[in-house]
Order: C-alpha cells, then sequence, then structure tokens
C-alpha cells in the first residue's frame, strides 16, 4: 500500500505557553478525529508530529492513523524553526518508502508548519537539508501577528496567517489541514497523481493567504 505522508511541525516554543498551545492540542485531536472518518484518508494517511522549541523532536514517527497516539505537548524555550526542517528532512529520507524498479513508492508527502514567532536559530542550514526533499505541498502558517511572513516565504510559496494565536484561529487552521489531506487522499485514489499547491481547498475565513 503507497501511503501518504503527513508531516506536522508545531512551534511549542514558550511564546504558545497557555491558550495557544491547548488549541494545538485540541486541534491534533480534531484533526485526527475528522481523518479517521475519511475512508480514503483512513487507507493512505500516515502522519508524523515534529515539535520544536530550543530544540527540535520527532514526538511521533509516521504512523497510520488508526495506531496514531496523540502525544503530550508543552510550551517553553525558544523556536528552532531551522532544526525542525533539518529533522524533518531527515526523517522523510528515513521513513518515507521510495519508488524503485521493483515497486512504487509512498506518494510525496504533505508538511504543514505552525509557528507564532520568528526562529531563533540558523533557518538557512536547515532549509539547505529541507529542499534536497520532493514534497507534494508544505504550508506554512504564521499564528499571529507576531510572525514575519518573508521568512516563512523562503520555505514555501504557500503561507497563510491567523489573525490571533487563539482557539477558534487554531481549531479552524486544522479543520482546514485536514480538509486538505481529505483532498489528497481522494485525489491519489481516484487520479494517482500527487497532490500539489494548487489542489488546497480553499482556506475558512479565519486562514488568510499571504500573497
Amino acid at each position: 500500500m503507497r501511503r501518504l505522508p503527513v508531516y506536522l511541525l508545531l512551534d511549542t516554543s514558550g511564546s504558545m505557553l497557555g491558550e495557544p498551545i491547548e488549541a494545538v492540542k485540541n486541534g491534533v485531536e480534531l484533526l485526527l478525529s475528522t481523518l479517521r472518518q475519511d475512508p480514503y484518508a483512513l487507507e493512505t494517511a500516515c502522519l508524523s508530529i515534529i515539535t520544536f522549541d530550543s530544540s527540535a523532536q520527532q514526538v511521533c514517527p509516521l504512523t497510520e492513523l488508526a495506531a496514531f497516539q496523540t502525544p503530550s505537548l508543552h510550551a517553553s524555550g525558544c523556536t528552532a524553526l531551522g532544526e525542525a526542517l533539518a529533522l524533518t528532512a531527515e526523517r522523510v529520507q528515513e521513513e518515507v518508502v521510495k519508488t524503485s524498479l521493483e515497486k512504487k513508492g509512498d506518494w510525496k508527502p504533505l508538511v504543514f508548519i505552525m509557528t507564532d514567532g520568528a526562529p531563533t536559530d540558523d533557518l538557512e542550514a536547515g532549509l539547505q537539508k529541507f529542499r534536497q526533499c520532493k514534497f507534494g505541498v508544505v504550508v506554512a502558517c504564521a499564528a499571529g501577528k507576531n510572525v514575519n511572513t518573508d521568512v516563512l516565504k523562503k520555505i514555501t510559496e504557500c503561507v497563510v496567517q491567523l489573525d490571533t494565536a487563539n482557539s477558534a484561529s487554531i481549531k479552524a487552521f486544522f479543520n482546514w489541514v485536514s480538509a486538505s489531506v481529505s483532498v489528497g487522499s481522494a485525489k491519489i485514489d481516484n487520479t494517482g497523481a500527487d497532490m500539489t499547491g494548487d489542489q488546497l481547498p480553499p482556506p475558512p475565513a479565519e486562514v488568510n493567504i499571504v500573497c
């Protein structure tokens, strides 16, 4: 079975303490429950969570939805986004099955990044490694107005912004992520082609596209 890998890169720095981190936890639960009701996603999507604060860590390896266990998330420290990008590249190379002469590999991964601040480490070094991987879709979400979206534009052309990092906005973002994964799962099942950024569903009112 060819899998659709989905990587969530979540900011767990100190500025996410309180309502934002609680909203992210609820958002992950919402994402899981929604996708588990989608037969296409349940069959093909696999999920991994990478968090970044003073360092980056993969708190959940790439796991099929039925077996996925939601991790406990805590907010503290700085914003090692560069390290998170490098770790994502490393995990994709380890976990995603490549196409060979004998068999088709996994579909190109979908990556969703959420951050509420600026990187406090070497973003360029992480970006170099990240760009060595082939992704289907990469979305970067600026949670609130304290994020320099120009920095996120270095990572991907697909940047969205929430007006505030409150529970309603973050819930809307995770709803959109689940809709995007559902679209990707259905597309590969029906057409046998990787999902691309121009096939993302329209975001809700709380999620603004950054031009």
